[in-house]
C-alpha cells in the first residue's frame, strides 16, 4: 500500500520529470536510458513511471525482439543505433545491447567469440555515444531469488500479465547463479567513467521508482529544478564502484 506521503512525492516528481522534458525539447538535448536487470526485477512498472505524464511525441520506449535472420548477419550494435535519440528526444531502452552480457550469454545464444567481443566493444561504442552529447544513464534493477520466485508465479496466475511470460521466465530460476556470474561480470568490465552503471535495490518496486526517478533528475540539470525535493537521501541506488560483486547484491 503506497503511503499518502509517497503519492504526494511521486507527484512532485512527475512535475519535475515534465520540467526535464521542456529543458530537453528547448535546449536539444538528447538523452538515453537503458534499463537492465534480472527477469520480474520491474523494468516494465519503471518505463510506465518514467513516461506517465511525458509527451510521446519526444518520449520513445524501445524494447526490441529478438534480432531476425538478417539482423542475426548485422554489426552487432546496429539495430540498436537507428533507435538512439535525436536533439529534443527521452529515449529508454527496456533492455538493450547488454543482453549480450546477460542473457545471451547465459542462455548461450551467443558464442564466447561474440561475447568476448562484445565486452571489448562495448567501451568503444559507448565512448562515441557520449562524445556525440548523448546522456546515457545506465540502470541495473536487482531482486533476490525469493522476490524473483514470487514475481513470477503471480506472472502465470494474473490474465492481466500473460504477455509478459517467456520460456526465459521458466529458466530464470534454475540459472539464478549463472544469470549472478553474467551479472558481476557485465557490471565490473561496462561501468566506465563516461558512462557508470547504477545499481537498484527494486525489492520494493513502489519505494524503487521514487528513488530512481529522483536519482535520474538529481543527476540532470534544467531550468526551475527543485532541488530541496531532489536532496532526500537514496538508500537502494549506488554506483557499482562501491559495492562488492563476489556476492549477491541484494540478499
Amino acid at each position: 500500500m503506497v503511503s499518502k506521503a509517497d503519492k504526494a512525492k511521486m507527484h512532485e516528481l512527475y512535475i519535475e520529470l515534465v520540467k526535464l522534458q521542456r529543458e530537453i525539447i528547448a535546449s536539444g538535448l538528447k538523452l538515453l536510458i537503458l534499463l537492465e536487470g534480472r527477469d520480474a526485477a520491474g523494468k516494465d512498472g519503471t518505463v510506465k513511471r518514467l513516461i506517465k505524464h511525458l509527451s510521446p511525441r519526444e518520449t520513445r520506449v524501445v524494447a526490441l525482439n529478438k534480432p531476425d535472420s538478417r539482423e542475426t548477419t548485422e554489426w552487432y550494435f546496429q539495430r540498436y543505433t537507428e533507435h538512439l535519440p535525436a536533439a529534443g528526444e527521452f529515449v529508454i531502452f527496456n533492455r538493450s545491447w547488454y543482453n549480450r552480457a546477460g542473457v545471451e550469454k547465459v542462455m548461450g545464444f551467443c558464442s564466447d567469440e561474440q561475447y568476448h567481443d562484445f565486452m571489448q566493444d562495448v567501451a568503444l561504442f559507448e565512448e562515441m555515444l557520449c562524445n556525440s552529447d548523448i546522456m546515457l544513464i545506465k540502470y541495473y534493477l536487482d531482486i533476490s531469488k525469493k522476490e524473483q520466485k514470487k514475481r513470477l508465479d503471480d506472472r502465470r496466475k494474473d490474465p492481466l500479465k500473460q504477455w509478459k511470460i517467456s520460456p526465459i521466465d521458466k529458466k530464470a530460476q534454475k540459472h539464478w547463479d549463472d544469470y549472478s556470474e553474467a551479472r558481476d561480470m557485465m557490471l565490473d568490465r561496462t561501468d566506465f567513467n563516461f558512462a557508470p552503471w547504477y545499481v537498484v535495490d527494486s525489492e520494493n518496486k513502489d519505494a524503487m521508482h521514487l528513488e530512481l526517478i529522483q536519482h535520474l533528475l538529481s543527476l540532470l540539470e534544467y531550468k526551475d529544478k527543485n532541488e530541496v525535493l531532489l536532496s532526500g537521501d537514496l538508500n537502494l541506488i549506488n554506483p557499482v564502484r562501491i559495492l562488492d560483486l563476489k556476492k549477491d547484491l541484494y540478499q
